[in-house]
């Protein structure tokens, strides 16, 4: 099991040039993949975020990727004519709304085309084995670290549904009664109405015992409910993703607490199924950072 939310980061080295890739992983129900690269790299993108998608089914992850070349101090250079020619066009715009002034440094640094890779790396083709190394070794620590934080989510799931077994368990073995004290009561009714000749065994009372047994029987919702808490544990014990089936997982449970509240007409159950909606609702809080 894993985290939907990470940290990584990576580097690598090659052909004179250094590569450096992080990325952030925040929780999502879908996937999404955002890939930044310098302007000149965009064209490895796709191979990029095929590379992260195919580690994140989950969630949604932000992949940066920066350069630097050996001994050059920044990871790339100004390109003085696109910079010009930026700091034209936006002096004129200026001039036209009658604000005239020069475009400062950190305006035009961030157009597009202003930044360029080194010259080891203007290629492509070139920068693409030192960006994988990076991307790489930045994949497996945000996996690493996922995992870790998937153990920790696994024991907190494991813990609430065995308090849900236990609100189950005591259902179960609750249910019987029910029919029980329903019988003895209207036992007693009638008796109290003053209908002689009356007892457990009239054909009337059987009546009406079989249409309440009929009415409030839960063992069906007890037997699926248990059935997703052995579902849970498969889950636990897959190779893939397992948020989704989870929080699939979560709103069948919900389905079946809330067809035995209505239907157990029992405040013993009534009050074991509160604390089973209550622990239910903190698992599916939890189930919204699983992967």
């Amino acid at each position: 099991m894993r985290s939907m939310t990470g940290h990584g980061r990576g580097e690598g080295f090659r052909d004179g040039l250094r590569a450096v890739a992080e990325l952030r992983c925040v929780n999502r129900r879908q996937a999404e993949v955002l890939i930044h690269l310098p302007e000149a790299w965009a064209a490895l993108e796709g191979r990029a975020r095929d590379m992260v998608a195919a580690l994140v089914s989950r969630g949604r992850c932000e992949a940066r990727l920066q350069w630097e070349a050996p001994g050059s101090g920044a990871p790339s250079r100004v390109n003085r004519s696109v910079a010009l020619a930026y700091a034209t066009q936006l002096r004129a715009l200026s001039e036209a709304l009658g604000r005239p002034e020069d475009p400062g440094l950190d305006v035009l640094i961030r157009c597009p085309g202003v930044l360029e890779p080194c010259g080891a790396a203007a290629d492509p083709d070139q920068a693409w084995p030192v960006m994988e190394e990076a991307l790489r070794s930045a994949l497996g620590a945000l996996d690493a670290m996922r995992r870790r934080e998937g153990e920790a989510l696994e024991r907190d799931l494991r813990a609430r549904i065995g308090l849900l077994r236990e609100e189950a368990s005591a259902i179960r073995g609750r249910a019987p009664e029910v029919m029980r004290r329903y019988r003895d009561n209207l036992v007693q009714r009638v008796r109290a109405a003053g209908i002689e000749g009356v007892g457990p065994g009239d054909e009337r009372i059987l009546k009406e015992l079989v249409v309440f047994a009929d009415r409030s029987d839960i063992s069906e919702e007890i037997a699926r409910l248990e059935s997703h808490f052995v579902q849970f544990e498969d889950a636990c014990r897959a190779s893939e993703a397992a948020g989704r089936r989870l929080d699939f997982l979560a709103q069948e449970m919900h389905r079946e607490i809330n067809t035995i509240g209505s239907k157990a007409n029992d405040a013993v159950i009534s009050a074991s199924v509160v604390r089973a909606k209550t622990e239910l609702e903190r698992f599916r809080e939890q189930v919204q950072n699983v992967e």
